[in-house]
């Protein structure tokens, strides 16, 4: 065997390279971002091509996003009264979000709420959260769950019936599955019907079915994070 070969294919069996799927496996691939560019100033959120974030309301306007050589790093300020939001438009009913994250700490998490802004049953139009931390995984509907507008605010007025508190107990799923803090990890969640699956380094961490994850038509990401984690390479796909 070439000598210059044999080096290289030990490397690859040993130190194998961050799993990712062919784009054919998901569908059509309808948005992407590497985050290959430099923000104007150092002061405000900036992250561009038609991302947006939370901290104008919940940071008073402090810096929670940042781009750095090639990935977006996201943390919450100090001053911060909820975990920060970073937002991105997009159109499926079926399909999948694939991305890289990286854990500075146990304590980091980074959660994928689905939302339809015009689904006016749920606060906020929340419809579901995939959710990805370094000690598990878990998977929530949200719109026949517990953002339901009539269980929401049963709720707040603390007059959960016992039949709706048995019913939250049934919306959501944990998956525990340890991941290394400091090296990226990729993450694939996939909507197929009333059903969302989760893939993390090729492997498949979990899949949870309820009425919620149906919903027509999903609108919008939203990538909430409580503390520290860095995004790259973003790709939705659509395969309705």
């Amino acid at each position: 065997m070439n000598a210059l070969i044999k080096p290289l294919l030990l490397s690859l069996l040993f130190f194998p390279p961050l799993y990712s799927f062919g784009d054919d496996a998901f569908g059509t691939l309808i948005f992407r971002d590497d985050f290959e560019r430099s923000e104007s100033q150092e002061t405000k959120d900036e992250p561009g091509n038609e991302w947006t974030t939370s901290s104008d309301k919940t940071a008073k306007g402090n810096k929670q996003v940042d781009l750095r050589d090639g990935y977006m790093y996201i943390y919450t300020h100090a001053e911060a009264n909820h975990a920060t939001s970073v937002r991105h438009a997009f159109e499926f009913q079926n399909g999948t979000i694939g991305l890289k994250v990286k854990f500075d700490e146990k304590r980091d998490s980074i959660l994928l709420n689905f939302t339809d802004m015009g689904e006016k049953s749920v606060h906020a139009g929340h419809l579901f959260n995939v959710i990805v931390s370094p000690t598990d995984t878990q998977i929530i509907d949200l719109k026949t769950g517990i953002m339901n507008q009539v269980i929401r605010n049963a709720k707040k007025a603390n007059e959960l019936s016992a039949e709706q508190k048995k019913l939250l107990n049934t919306k959501g799923k944990r998956f525990p599955h340890p991941l290394a803090t400091g090296e990226w990890h990729q993450v694939y969640a996939t909507v197929t019907g009333d059903e969302v699956t989760c893939t993390i380094n090729g492997t498949e961490v979990g899949t949870f079915r309820s009425p919620g994850f149906a919903h027509d038509t999903k609108t919008l990401i939203r990538l909430l994070v409580p503390y520290n984690v860095s995004v790259d390479e973003i790709k939705i796909w659509r395969k309705d």
